[in-house]
């Protein structure tokens, strides 16, 4: 979308959902651009750590379909 590969995206609910290795540890300040182009485009981006992903699925996939409530 625009310059960026998106990890994933529910357009119905205009959620960009991103999973984020160790190699954005030192990137926020590129992450926060790209979060703030993202939103200015009308989605919400919610981010979470590639570890999140393997070791708390559950909470993972809670705290995405709590955003999809919203």
């Amino acid at each position: 979308m625009g310059s960026y590969i998106l990890d994933f995206i529910c357009w119905e609910h205009r959620l960009v959902v991103e999973v984020d290795g160790g190699q954005h540890a030192g990137a926020t300040d590129a992450d926060a651009v790209r979060t703030a182009w993202l939103e200015a485009q009308g989605f919400r981006v919610i981010r979470f750590w590639n570890t999140d992903v393997l070791r708390n699925i559950d909470g993972v996939l809670l705290a995405i379909a709590d955003e999809l409530s919203q």
